[in-house]
C-alpha cells in the first residue's frame, strides 16, 4: 500500500509537471538516440578551394560591356560598310571597295566575337570542364584569319590594276566617300577603345589587375574579342587615311589614277601588320603558353617562399583568354609541415599576387630522390 501510495504521489507530480511545461520538451526517446536536426548550411573558411561562393551568372561586367560596344561598332560598321559600296561602284575606285571589303570582315568578325561572348556565359560540363571561355580567343582567331584572306584578295586586284590601266576613276564620288569613311572609322575606334582604370582582378578571372609586388607592366586590353575588332578598325582607319589622301591626289589630278592601286597595295600591307600582335597572343593561347604578364621563375619563387616548402615540380601555367589565367604545380613539404596551412598559404599568395582564376596544388612529402627524378626537374629555358 505504500508503495502504491508512493507511485501515486509520483504521477500526481508528472502531471503538475506536464501542465506546468509545453508538452515539445518531452521526449519519448532513449537517452542514447541522436535528436534529428534539420541540415544548416556550413559556411567554409576562407582558405576552402572554392574561393567564390557560387559563379556569376551571365555575362560579367566587363564582358557586358564589351557586348554593348560590339553591338555599337557592327551597327556603325555595318551602315558605312553599305554607303562605301554604292561609293565606290560609282566612282569606279578599288581602294574605296577595299575599304568596303575590310568593313564588310569587320562586320563578320564582330559578330563572330558575339556569338563567342554568348557561348563563353555557358557553364562548364564534364565535356568541357573549363567552361566555354576559349571560344573568345578562336573567335579573334578566326577575325585575323578572315581579314587575311579579304586582304590576300584585294591586294591580288590591286596588282592587276597596276598592270593594266583600262580603267576610270570619278574623283569626286571617291573623294566624298573616303572622307565618310575616314569619319566612321574615327566612330568605331572610339566605340571600341578599352583604355580606362585598371579593374580588379579577383577569383572569377574577368579582368586583371597590377601585382601587389613589383613594378607595375602594361597589361592586355579588357577583352580579346574586342581588342581584335579595335586593331582591325585601327588597320581601317590607317588605310582610309590613305584612300582620302589619294582621292584628293586623283580629284585635283586625274592622270594620277595609279594612286588608287598603290593606296589599296599599301594600305593592305600595313592592316596584315596591324593583326600580328593579336595573332601572336591568341597562337600563345592556343598552344598553351605561359601568360604573357605572369613569368614562370616568380611563381615558383613564391611557392617556395611558403613556409614548409622544400621543392616544386609539375608546375604548369597557362591561360584559356588573355585574363583567365591557370596554374597547377606539386609542392614538396617537410615532414613536420601542416599540409592543410601549406595549401592554404600557397593557394592565397599564388590568387592575391598573379591574379590566377584557378590554382590547383598536390601537397606531398617531400623524399632526397626528388632531386635526381627527371620529371621533378624544371623546364629548360625557350
Amino acid at each position: 500500500m505504500l508503495a502504491a501510495g508512493v507511485r501515486g504521489e509520483n504521477i500526481e507530480h508528472l502531471k503538475l509537471l506536464l501542465g506546468a511545461r509545453p508538452p515539445t520538451l518531452l521526449l519519448f526517446t532513449e537517452p542514447s538516440e541522436p535528436v534529428p536536426e534539420e541540415s544548416k548550411p556550413v559556411e567554409m573558411p576562407f582558405h576552402h578551394c572554392h574561393r567564390d561562393p557560387l559563379p556569376p551568372l551571365g555575362l560579367t561586367p566587363e564582358r557586358l560591356h564589351a557586348r554593348r560596344q560590339l553591338y555599337a561598332a557592327c551597327a556603325v560598321c555595318f551602315v558605312f560598310m553599305a554607303g562605301e559600296v554604292v561609293g565606290g561602284y560609282l566612282a569606279h575606285s578599288l581602294a574605296i571597295m577595299t575599304d568596303a571589303a575590310h568593313l564588310l570582315a569587320d562586320v563578320g568578325s564582330m559578330m563572330g566575337s558575339l556569338f563567342s561572348l554568348w557561348l563563353s556565359t555557358r557553364p562548364a560540363t564534364r565535356t568541357m570542364t573549363f567552361g566555354w571561355h576559349r571560344s573568345e580567343t578562336l573567335g579573334a582567331l578566326a577575325s585575323v584569319v578572315s581579314l587575311w584572306m579579304v586582304t590576300g584578295i584585294l591586294l591580288y586586284l590591286a596588282f592587276v590594276r597596276l598592270l593594266h590601266s583600262d580603267y576610270h576613276i570619278e574623283g569626286g564620288a571617291m573623294l566624298l566617300t573616303a572622307s565618310i569613311a575616314v569619319c566612321a572609322n574615327l566612330l568605331m575606334a572610339f566605340v571600341l577603345h578599352q583604355a580606362g582604370p585598371p579593374h580588379s582582378h579577383g577569383s572569377r578571372g574577368a579582368e586583371y589587375a597590377p601585382l601587389e609586388e613589383g613594378p607595375e607592366e602594361p597589361l592586355p586590353l579588357g577583352n580579346t574579342s574586342v581588342r581584335a575588332a579595335f586593331v582591325h578598325v585601327l588597320g581601317d582607319l590607317l588605310q582610309s587615311f590613305g584612300v582620302l589622301a589619294a582621292s584628293i591626289l586623283i580629284y585635283f589630278k586625274p592622270q594620277y589614277k595609279a594612286a588608287d592601286p598603290i593606296s589599296t597595295f599599301l594600305f593592305s600591307i600595313c592592316a596584315l601588320g596591324s593583326t600580328a600582335p593579336t595573332l601572336r597572343d591568341v597562337l600563345r593561347i592556343l598552344m598553351e603558353g605561359t601568360p604573357r604578364n605572369v613569368g614562370f621563375e616568380p611563381v615558383r619563387d613564391t611557392l617556395l617562399s611558403v613556409p614548409g616548402v622544400r621543392a616544386t615540380h609539375e608546375l604548369h601555367l597557362w591561360a584559356l583568354t588573355l585574363t583567365y589565367h591557370v596554374a597547377s604545380a606539386h609542392l614538396a613539404i617537410d615532414s613536420t609541415a601542416d599540409p592543410e596551412a601549406v595549401l592554404a598559404e600557397a593557394s592565397s599568395r599564388l590568387y592575391s599576387r598573379f591574379g590566377f582564376s584557378s590554382c590547383t596544388l598536390q601537397v606531398e612529402q617531400y623524399q632526397p630522390e626528388m632531386a635526381q627524378c627527371l620529371r621533378c626537374q624544371e623546364p629548360p629555358q625557350a
